[in-house]
């Protein structure tokens, strides 16, 4: 982070924002490394937007109202605030059937049942929190993977000399796999995969590292419209809530004096 005496001091409608606040909401957006100003700049944006939120939730009067998120955890009090002012403020209205109809018709093929895929693999198993561990654990596997590479035919008999899964007696086969049936790094490398493919590089999951075949790829088939207008529906009133929160954020920072950061974007 650069000196905080390089970044301007902050105001909403009078409030001075703590140099403070923009540091720590920082850490949650990304910038390119040496450009400490770009997430200064992004997080300035956010603390801004929260800032006039939370001025006009307690402008109406508004009191928190909590409530749970997840088993024992609760929103804070300022995001109860934001949560009902957003209730009061923003509105959208459910599409109506022929708008979900001409929706779906625009591509009919994204709506597809599930896909399965058939998936061998050879694991080098280690502890990705152990960087010794890690790495040697990556040197193996990159070797395993030359192998392979060399003699592809030859996969099944690299998994159950040295695959550290107990998938190993059958080759390192894992059977017909399906969205969520495996951590997200090894369902996120499976999608990048036609029938045939080998990891270009090991996969590192909590597990340690993966070198994945594609042994076959059957695609979801194309849903009807009755199966998918429910959700499509929601997607698109989602959508349209979405449009008009922007909209209505963006009637805040019109009305407010702001100083010490441009808005690009409400």
């Amino acid at each position: 982070m650069e000196p905080r005496a390089l970044f301007p001091e902050v105001t909403v409608n009078g409030q001075t924002i703590p140099q403070a606040d923009i540091a720590a909401e920082a850490q949650n957006h990304a910038a390119p490394k040496g450009k400490p100003g770009i997430a200064w700049r992004k997080a300035a944006d956010a603390v801004v937007i929260r800032a006039l939120l939370l001025q006009e939730a307690k402008s109406r009067g508004l009191t928190p109202d909590s409530q749970e998120l997840a088993p024992g955890k609760f929103e804070t009090e300022e995001e109860a605030l934001i949560r009902g002012l957003l209730d009061l403020s923003v509105d959208a209205d459910a599409p109506t059937a022929e708008a979900v109809r001409e929706e779906w018709l625009k591509y009919p093929s994204r709506f597809r049942a599930p896909p399965l895929w058939e998936v061998s693999h050879i694991l080098c198993a280690c502890d990705p929190r152990d960087e010794a561990a890690r790495d040697k654990a990556l040197v193996r596997a990159n070797a395993l993977l030359a192998k392979v590479k060399e003699v592809p035919e030859g996969f099944a008999a690299l998994a159950k000399s040295d695959s550290d899964c107990g998938s190993k007696s059958a080759g390192g086969t894992l059977g017909q796999l399906g969205p969520g049936d495996t951590v997200p790094e090894f369902e996120a490398a499976l999608r990048d995969l036609a029938d045939g493919d080998i990891t270009p590089a090991p996969v590192l999951t909590r597990h340690g590292y993966h070198i994945i075949r594609m042994d076959a790829v059957a695609e979801g088939q194309v849903l009807p419209f009755e199966v998918v207008q429910g959700k499509i529906a929601e997607a698109m009133e989602k959508a349209g809530w979405a449009r008009a929160a922007k909209a209505y954020v963006t009637s805040l920072v019109d009305a407010a004096e702001i100083s010490g950061v441009e808005l690009r974007s409400a």
